[in-house]
């Protein structure tokens, strides 16, 4: 007798096998179950970190659903505890159970990947934990773009419109990340001194803090050799892009905006309707106006790039120019490229290249107000290329 198996049930079978290659038992979190107690090892075991205050309330109803999903205790809120703390209490717990000969164990270590979901900042902060562990074989990330820009998941090809949070949506993410392909993401340090104020601080304004996106960044002790007299001395790293000037300020308004006051950060478009406007406000879509000249980057800061191993020379900067963007992604506000494509001409005559993710290079943009930043939306806009470092080794 041969009985046919209704849609329902057949899909309930294939979903449950599907996830039993995702899922981590409890017994690799703690000793409440006993290693018989568990099955084959998955091939795709994840770690899950969510910002459940990103994307309004996006990143609440996702966290509920990944926890019914696999099992709660590999899915995490970032809000509730850092992934710092959460690495490093899985690999020790890891590495005790591949001293006691745990295969299973074992296999969960070589085989394990990171899923994050959460704007650029807690990306930026998962591959700075993930850096700063410090692990011989660093688990790969998947990004759930559920921010405002999304650029490192766009750039990535994880898209960067907000995801859906029920079952299906997140089903179909688990399936993309089951035949993803591994690729290296170059990341930079930065140093940054600043002339002590004769009155003041430069520390952030309370209850304000600075963004997980500026990673590991914060002042250099009195005692460190980078220190200089007469300056407050800053480093830190960065994947995403680094800027200063006139995008700076924006985004900074609109950080502090955000942790003051949330409750208005609804969804992703009514986040980018704000960042507009704050542009608006600030006004830098009449920069000549409301901004004198005397405040463009040129007057305010000398940078210096390094196009060849130890040689610096500074950077000429354009008395135009208000805003510079140090790129490491070829996307920005929301997926536009400030690089673009360099012609053929331009790539023989100034050696300059396509950017990538993982090439080693450093694209310098400069803009000279929002005028200038909307040129991108244009075909083969791009704001002006200042210039392209190029770190290589010794």
């Amino acid at each position: 007798m041969k009985i046919l198996l209704g849609p329902t049930m057949a899909e309930s079978n294939y979903e449950s096998d599907f996830l039993k290659e995702f899922y981590i038992p409890t017994y690799i979190f703690n000793d409440e179950t006993r290693i018989s107690d568990v099955p084959d090892a998955p091939k795709f075991p994840v770690l899950v970190f969510i910002n459940s205050k990103s994307g309004g309330q996006l990143g609440g109803d996702l966290l509920k659903t990944y926890r019914t999903v696999l099992n709660e205790n590999q899915v995490f809120d970032v809000g509730q505890e850092g992934p710092d703390k959460v690495l490093r209490r899985v690999y020790i717990r890891l590495e005790k159970l591949k001293q006691e000969k745990d295969e299973f164990a074992t296999k969960i270590h070589e085989r394990l990947r990171i899923i994050v979901a959460g704007g650029d900042g807690t990306a930026g902060w998962l591959l700075g934990v993930v850096c700063d562990v410090k692990l011989p074989h660093p688990p790969p990330i998947a990004t759930v773009p559920l921010g405002t820009g999304n650029n490192l998941p766009f750039s990535f090809g994880w898209g960067k419109k907000n995801p859906g949070t029920d079952r299906n949506s997140v089903l179909s993410f688990l399936e993309q990340v089951m035949i993803a392909k591994d690729m290296k993401i170059d990341n930079w340090h930065i140093l940054m001194r600043m002339g002590t104020p004769k009155e003041g601080s430069c520390d952030p304004i309370a209850p304000l803090e600075l963004p997980h996106s500026l990673h590991a960044f914060s002042r250099v002790s009195s005692t460190d050799e980078l220190n200089r007299e007469g300056c407050h001395t800053f480093r830190g790293g960065f994947w995403n892009y680094f800027s200063m000037g006139m995008d700076a300020q924006v985004s900074y308004a609109f950080h502090s905006e955000r942790k003051l006051h949330p409750e208005k950060f609804k969804n992703q478009l009514v986040n980018q309707s704000t960042y507009a406007k704050l542009g608006c406000t600030q006004g830098w879509f009449a920069a000549s106006l409301f901004h004198p000249s005397s405040r463009n980057v040129a007057q305010l800061a000398k940078v210096k790039i390094m196009k060849k191993h130890g040689q610096w020379q500074d950077l000429h900067i354009p008395h135009s120019i208000r805003s510079i963007v140090c790129l490491n992604l070829p996307s920005f506000s929301g997926g536009l490229n400030p690089w673009g494509t360099p012609s053929g001409r331009k790539q023989h005559d100034r050696d300059l290249t396509p950017p990538y993710v993982d090439d080693g290079h450093l694209e310098v943009v400069g803009f000279r107000d929002a005028w200038h930043g909307l040129v991108l939306l244009a075909p083969n806009g791009h704001g002006a290329r200042l210039a392209q470092v190029i770190i290589k080794k010794a």
